[in-house]
C-alpha cells in the first residue's frame, strides 16, 4: 500500500456489519497493525524489539494521540490509538513514522506491511484479536492475557483514556464470551499446544521424551503445562536471567545451569524468551532432537536447523501449517465478535444523547433532593425518600436508554436526538460527554485514503 489505508475493513476483514454512516462527536479508535498475515517474522521480530512499554507514552506525549496501547506478541505488533475526529490519517502516518524510526526502517517499507483500521473496523479487529481469532493457532488462549498486560502497562503509564479503557475492557469480556460459548473456546487451543501437536509426528512417545524449556515467562509456564498434558515427566528449564531456580521450584521441574549441557540432554527443546539466541555452539552433538522456536524475535539461530539431527520448527513454519482449513475460526465465534462490536458501536454512538438525557433528569432530581433536605424530616425518612426517587429516576431512564441504543444500531440516533431537543430542549452536542465514536464520518476525504490489500491480521 502506497498511502495510509482507509478506515474501511479490507475484503474479508470482518468489520461490524450494517454500520450506519452517521456523524459523531468526540474521538475515533485507530489501529495500526503489522501481523503474521502482512509481514514475515524477521520483520515482526525487529518491530517487537523496537516497540517498548514506553512507546505508548511517547505517542501520547508527542501529541500524536490522546491515548495509546501497544500490543506486541509473537503474532503481531499493533498500536491502538484514541485520536481526535478527523486526525486519523495524520495520526496513522505519525505512528508509522515513529515505529519505523525505532526499528531503523523506512516509513515506506513499514507502510507496505502495515494495515490501518479506524472506527468500527478497528474495534472489531481488537475484539477478534483478543478472542484469538486472528492468531496463528486460531483460538489460542494466551493472546487475551497478552492484550490485557499491554493495556495494563499503558494504563499504569497513564497513556490510556476512558474511551480506550472501555474498549479494552469490553474486548476482554468478548474474549471470555467466545471461549465459553463456542467450539473455539472448547478446543482450549494455544500456540504451544499447536506447535507440540505438529512436533508429535517426530516424537515416538511423549512419555519417554526429555524436554527442555528455555525461558521463564508466561509462555514457559504454558509450555510446561502443555508438555505435562502430553505425559512428559522429564522436564527441565534454563534461563540466562537467573530465574530458573525460582521457576523450577514453582512448577516442579529441574533447573538447568548450562545451556549446552541442557540441550545435549534433551530430545525436545522449546524456546520462548526474548533475552537471547540459541546458537550452533549450544548444540553439542548430532543426536536427533526437535527444537521449537516460539520466540519473537527469533530465539534460535536459523543455522541450527541445518545441523545434522536437528529439526527446527519456527513460527514461520508453524504459521504455514496453521493456515489449514481445518483450523479456520468457528463461525459462531466470528458472529459473536461481529455482534459484540456492533452493539458496542451502537452504545458509543448513542452515548452523547444518553449522557445528556441522564444529566437532565438527575440535575432535576438533585434540585428536588435539595428542597427535601431543607424540610424538617427525620433522617431515616429522608434517606428512604431519596433512595426511592433515585430508583424511580433510574427506572424511568432505562427504556429510553435502550431505545437510544436500538436507534443508533439502525443508524437513526438522530431521531432520538431530535426528540430530546423537541421535548426537553436538550442538545447532546452542547451537553458533551466522554464517548468514542467507532466509525469514521463519511465524505470527508475518502478519496485521499485507500484500503490496504493485505488480509486483516
Amino acid at each position: 500500500m502506497d498511502h495510509c489505508p482507509t478506515a474501511t475493513c479490507p475484503s474479508g476483514a470482518g468489520g461490524a456489519p450494517g454500520a450506519p454512516g452517521v456523524t459523531y462527536h468526540g474521538v475515533v479508535l485507530l489501529c495500526v497493525s503489522v501481523s503474521h498475515r502482512t509481514a514475515d517474522f524477521d520483520l515482526l521480530g525487529r518491530l517487537s524489539e523496537a516497540v517498548t512499554a514506553e512507546s505508548a507514552t511517547a505517542l501520547v506525549d508527542g501529541g500524536r494521540a490522546r491515548g495509546a496501547v501497544l500490543v506486541s506478541t509473537c503474532n503481531r505488533v499493533e498500536a491502538y490509538l484514541d485520536v481526535e475526529q478527523g486526525a486519523d490519517t495524520s495520526a496513522a502516518e505519525a505512528t508509522l513514522r515513529a515505529i519505523a524510526t525505532a526499528a531503523d526502517l523506512s516509513r515506506d517499507a513499514l507502510r507496505e506491511r502495515a494495515e490501518v483500521l479506524a472506527g468500527a473496523p478497528a474495534l472489531h479487529h481488537l475484539f477478534a484479536v483478543t478472542s484469538g481469532l486472528e492468531s496463528i493457532a486460531v483460538g489460542e488462549e494466551e493472546i487475551a492475557g497478552q492484550v490485557r498486560r499491554a493495556y495494563e502497562s499503558a494504563r499504569t503509564a497513564k497513556a490510556t483514556t476512558p474511551e480506550l479503557d472501555t474498549a479494552f475492557q469490553r474486548a476482554a469480556k468478548v474474549s471470555r464470551d467466545v471461549r465459553a460459548a463456542t467450539a473455539v473456546g472448547k478446543a482450549g487451543r494455544s500456540l504451544v499446544q499447536f506447535a507440540l501437536q505438529l512436533a508429535g509426528t517426530r516424537v515416538p512417545d511423549w512419555r519417554r521424551t526429555r524436554a527442555l524449556v528455555v525461558g521463564t515467562g508466561n509462555y514457559a509456564a504454558t509450555t510446561v503445562a502443555a508438555l505435562r498434558t502430553l505425559g512428559v515427566s522429564d522436564l527441565s528449564v534454563y534461563s540466562l536471567t537467573g530465574r530458573a531456580e525460582q521457576f523450577a521450584e514453582k512448577y516442579h521441574v529441574r533447573a538447568a545451569h548450562d545451556l549446552r549441557d541442557a540441550v545435549g540432554s534433551a530430545d525436545v527443546v522449546i524456546t520462548c524468551t526474548t533475552t537471547y539466541t540459541v546458537t550452533v555452539g549450544d548444540v553439542p552433538d548430532d543426536a536427533r532432537r526437535t527444537i521449537i522456536d516460539l520466540g519473537l524475535p527469533r530465539n534460535v539461530d536459523p543455522a541450527v536447523g541445518r545441523l545434522p539431527g536437528v529439526e527446527l520448527m519456527d513460527l514461520e513454519l508453524i504459521a504455514t501449517h496453521a493456515r489449514l482449513p481445518m483450523l479456520a475460526p468457528d463461525a459462531t465465534a466470528r458472529e459473536l465478535v461481529s455482534s459484540a462490536a456492533a452493539v458496542f458501536a451502537a452504545e458509543q454512538t448513542a452515548a452523547p444523547a444518553i449522557v445528556a438525557l441522564r444529566s437532565h433528569v438527575f440535575d432535576a432530581l438533585e434540585v428536588e433532593l435539595s428542597r427535601l433536605s431543607a424540610k424538617s424530616m427525620p433522617a431515616e425518612q429522608a434517606a428512604a425518600v431519596t433512595e426511592a426517587l433515585r430508583h424511580f429516576a433510574g427506572a424511568l431512564l432505562h427504556e429510553p436508554t435502550q431505545r437510544a441504543r436500538d436507534l443508533a444500531a439502525g443508524g437513526r440516533v438522530s431521531n432520538f436526538e431530535a426528540g430530546l431537543h423537541a421535548v426537553f430542549g436538550i442538545d447532546p452536542a452542547a451537553a458533551g460527554g466522554a464517548v468514542t465514536p467507532l466509525r469514521r464520518p463519511g465524505g470527508r476525504d475518502e478519496d485521499a485514503l485507500r484500503t490496504g490489500s493485505a488480509e486483516q491480521g
